[in-house]
């Protein structure tokens, strides 16, 4: 458990600010492109799929300060300092997201993998699904013909079997997308689709930052 322990206690410091800010950039687009008349812009209150940019990242909890490295399609390389130990992480959120029942409310979604330097961590995949899993529930992430198994905790998942870590980093590099899937307490089953492109160069340009 000493892995997910290191996860949690890291997400909240680096990550939070990075996650608002993803969701205000959202609905700021969205509010943006709803304006102009015959703009094609949804009407079902869906948000347009928009290229994410570089943008001022707030200040995160606990005095660390998420810096953008890069934005790589649709993933984004940062760094920051947690408890006083720079990490780099890539991070990017679904391309698109489903729940059975449809519509159930769910905070963000969104993959992250980190290195710590500080800790030896190189690469370690996190997965958040934006409601707490149902106990005892292992989560599934699907990259090609590959299926990994993922551990949960909360909200958060990561690699059951840290021997395949490498392997599914490998796969995701390489991938065109990755599906993970979860179900919460109450029985919601969730499916998000992450867009692959740009991560292998997000991942070199963490690997540069936090060598």
């Amino acid at each position: 458990m000493s892995r997910f322990r290191g996860y949690r206690a890291a997400v909240p410091l680096a990550v939070a600010a990075v996650v608002a800010l993803l969701t205000t950039a959202v609905a700021q687009e969205s509010k943006t492109k709803a304006a102009p008349k015959g703009s094609g812009a949804p009407t079902n209150g869906a948000a347009p799929k928009t290229k994410t940019g570089p943008v001022a990242m707030p200040g995160a909890p606990g005095g660390g300060q998420p810096t953008l490295l890069g934005q790589f399609g649709e993933w984004g390389a940062y760094t920051a300092a947690a408890g006083g130990k720079k990490m780099c992480y890539a991070l990017a959120k679904p391309s698109s997201s489903a729940t059975e029942p449809a519509n159930r409310p769910r905070d963000p979604a969104y993959v992250f993998v980190a290195t710590r330097p500080a800790e030896n961590v190189k690469n370690e995949v996190s997965v958040v699904v934006g409601y707490p899993f149902k106990p005892n529930y292992e989560a599934s992430v699907d990259i090609g013909s590959s299926k990994y198994a993922m551990h949960t905790q909360a909200d958060g998942a990561w690699v059951k079997n840290p021997a395949e870590e490498a392997r599914m980093v490998d796969a995701m590099r390489r991938g065109a997308d990755m599906v993970v899937t979860g179900e919460s307490g109450r029985g919601t089953k969730s499916t998000d689709r992450y867009a692959l492109k740009g991560l292998a160069q997000a991942l070199d340009r963490v690997a540069q930052e936090c060598r």
